[in-house]
């Protein structure tokens, strides 16, 4: 395998999360494979954002133009199947959000490669690559094979998959990459952005979260959790069930469906540890869980476990944090 390719994606000057993720997954399978790991950044006025992104790869492909100013699939897809002809990778990332579903599907047809979206996890065995993606609403895993061995791949990742720590030094070389556009793309043009109204409490923030799920059981126990959370400086969130049942706002889920966090501290009280739950907090720095069912998939990503019914050890934990903030 000779080159990884990781297409960078940005909203209004920021780098997105998704970036070091999919960084993250590219190292590791570049160290695996004897590949170089490189990314792409196109846009405009971009240059300064190649600083921490080579950082971390062997090459860091920047391509600027107007017409790359905000995303649009158009232009972003002729200077990408020009870059895939040019230094053929192997393997070409791109994150599964709302860009890269827009833009991965024409990439890969335009460019004769076969794509495997919405992928969780990524494996090379021998010169195969092994993607893994969900089904039937996660209840179950596939391992994807490609119908015919092909020299590039390309997959879209999911968010949240891959951790963003760790990645290794690498400080690899920017390569300005001359496209020459011969449209202007007229019949697409980006507008504006309208962004979601945000509700009054930002998940995505909090350093300590205690999230419930359907062990709950009824909302009346929602203030005893809530009590806990105040007393350790966090915030209540929630799996899917709880929001699905209006229980708490859907700006409070946390999963695939909802909100990725990476909190401090994250207790998960009566979650049974769904893939589209672990997904969007695994990233947390502790994770503590509390669960009646001593096999609940939480467990497998949880740092600490206690297998009892929420309803007696939210009192209890409510008990000492009181007790040790009066000592």
């Amino acid at each position: 395998m000779a080159e990884i390719m990781v297409l960078m994606e940005h909203r209004q000057g920021e780098m997105r999360d998704i970036n070091l993720e999919m960084l993250s997954k590219g190292q590791e399978l570049a160290e695996k494979t004897k590949a170089e790991l490189t990314a792409v950044l196109l846009g405009k006025g971009v240059a300064s954002m190649a600083d921490n992104i080579k950082r971390f790869c062997h090459h860091t492909l920047i391509c600027e133009d107007e017409r790359l100013a905000q995303f649009n699939s158009d232009p972003y897809q002729d200077v990408l199947s020009f870059m895939i002809k040019e230094r053929k990778p192997a393997l070409v990332l791109i994150g599964q959000t709302a860009c890269g579903m827009d833009l991965a599907p024409a990439l890969a047809t335009s460019a004769g490669i076969p794509l495997a979206t919405d992928c969780y996890q990524i494996e090379v065995k021998g010169d195969t690559v092994l993607p893994f993606r969900q089904m039937y609403g996660g209840k179950m895993s596939a391992e994807v094979h490609f119908a015919k061995k092909a020299p590039c791949y390309m997959i879209t990742v999911r968010v949240g998959s891959f951790p963003s720590e760790g990645l290794r030094e690498i400080n690899g070389a920017v390569e300005k990459v001359a496209f020459t556009f011969d449209k202007d793309y007229a019949y697409k043009k980006f507008l504006q952005y309208v962004e979601a109204a945000v509700g009054g409490v930002d998940i995505t923030q909090a350093d300590v979260l205690v999230s419930v799920g359907r062990g709950i059981g009824d909302p009346e126990n929602l203030p005893m959790v809530e009590e806990l959370a105040s007393l350790l400086g966090g915030v209540v969130s929630c799996s899917r069930p709880v929001a699905d049942k209006n229980w708490l706002p859907k700006e409070r889920q946390v999963g695939t469906s909802g909100k990725t966090v990476k909190p401090k501290l994250y207790i998960a009280l009566g979650i049974s540890g769904a893939f589209q739950h672990t997904a969007g907090m695994k990233g947390a720095t502790t994770i503590i869980a509390v669960n009646k069912d001593p096999k609940a998939p939480i467990f497998n990503v949880a740092h600490y476990g206690i297998v009892d019914d929420l309803l007696k050890v939210v009192p209890g934990l409510v008990a000492k944090v009181k007790e040790r903030k009066g000592a």
